[in-house]
């Protein structure tokens, strides 16, 4: 059960365009640092996680071109493609935490020969997406336990294979339930302004085989109170020491729906997620997207071209909010603040 969303293939790096889901399944192949930046700014790969490999990928396929002879011309080099590469989304740490990774491993390596080095790379970005893979497998095995026989669960957005390295954060217990023959249904928002829930969530999880109904964001407060809803997992991009977890725009709204309704509100990520420079969610950076995304949709108006539009792609929904959060080292309640503590003492660096 598992999308190949973002690959390393012949020195570059392979990505499933989201874009153009679900008209055209596309593998779009991206050989230089614009063309990455381009694809993560434009959507092309999105999903914390997924931003986070294809970005130590990108930086690893433009690195096997330098020319550089020595090493500190090598890594002043590769320190301008980091950030270059940093400046294409502001929220979603993993991002910023891969990139950090790869200057890391260079620095440790700095006394091997370059071109020994640029394989180092290389492998580190493949290790990333192998290494995401297996906390993917984690976190569902994880939060599988919260899905009784029968249940019914709310997703919001996309943190599914396509927003990782192919089996999901968010859906990783829904499909590890369907992998132990669990009868489960899933309500599935479709996120304005992309409809990432109607255009990739559904998409993935029709193509896996799970019961999955779509709903508009709107009508979200009505299934809850109609008892369709026995639970919501949604995915996270950025945790605070504190618990507040920044998501795709519309997930503080469902967590109050949740808390209202008397529903149990999960949130799974992987531990690069968890930032605890950050003592709490008013810290997060919260990406602004352009007012083209809002008043128009498929090349087409939803509103006047000179309307004046707000649109901050995520927010960011409080700790007293959240039941547990899933993770790949299993899962998390409150208080927060001291168990994310311990949670990132028994993480490896």
């Amino acid at each position: 059960m598992e999308i190949k969303t973002v690959e390393w293939k012949e020195g570059a790096v392979a990505i499933i365009d989201q874009t153009l889901l679900p008209r055209k399944y596309l593998i779009r192949k991206l050989t230089s640092r614009e063309e990455v930046w381009e694809a993560i700014k434009k959507l092309r790969v999105r999903g914390a996680p997924a931003i986070g490999i294809a970005a130590a990928m990108g930086l690893a396929a433009e690195m096997a071109k330098s020319g550089a002879q020595k090493f500190d011309a090598f890594y002043r080099e590769l320190e301008e493609v980091s950030d270059y590469l940093a400046t294409s989304r502001p929220t979603a740490v993993n991002l910023f935490w891969a990139l950090e990774r790869m200057k890391k491993s260079a620095r440790a390596n700095r006394d091997k020969p370059i071109e020994e080095l640029k394989e180092i790379l290389i492998k580190e970005a493949i290790a990333i997406l192998e290494e995401d893979r297996a906390m993917c497998r984690a976190i569902g095995e994880a939060g599988v336990s919260l899905i009784k026989e029968g249940a019914s669960i709310l997703t919001h957005c996309n943190a599914g294979g396509l927003a990782t390295s192919g089996f999901g954060t968010a859906l990783a217990p829904i499909y590890v339930a369907r992998e132990k023959v669990k009868k489960i249904k899933v309500f599935a928002d479709e996120t304005r302004p992309l409809l990432q829930g109607a255009r990739l969530t559904v998409w993935e999880l029709t193509r896996m085989g799970v019961d999955v109904t779509l709903i508009c964001d709107n009508m979200a407060a009505l299934v809850m109170k109609e008892g369709k809803i026995d639970l919501v997992i949604t995915g996270a991009d950025r945790v605070a020491a504190n618990g507040d977890a920044a998501n795709k725009i519309g997930t503080y709204g469902v967590a109050i729906l949740a808390k209202a309704h008397g529903i149990p509100f999960y949130m799974a990520w992987p531990a690069s997620t968890l930032d605890l420079s950050l003592s709490s969610g008013k810290e997060i950076p919260i990406e602004e997207r352009g007012k083209e995304e809002l008043i128009n949709f498929g090349g087409s108006p939803v509103a006047p071209e000179n309307a004046h539009a707000y649109c901050p792609a995520f927010d960011v929904t409080p700790h007293q909010l959240i039941t547990a959060f899933i993770t790949d080292r299993g899962l998390i309640y409150p208080p927060f603040e001291e168990k994310l503590k311990e949670f990132t003492s028994a993480t490896p660096a």
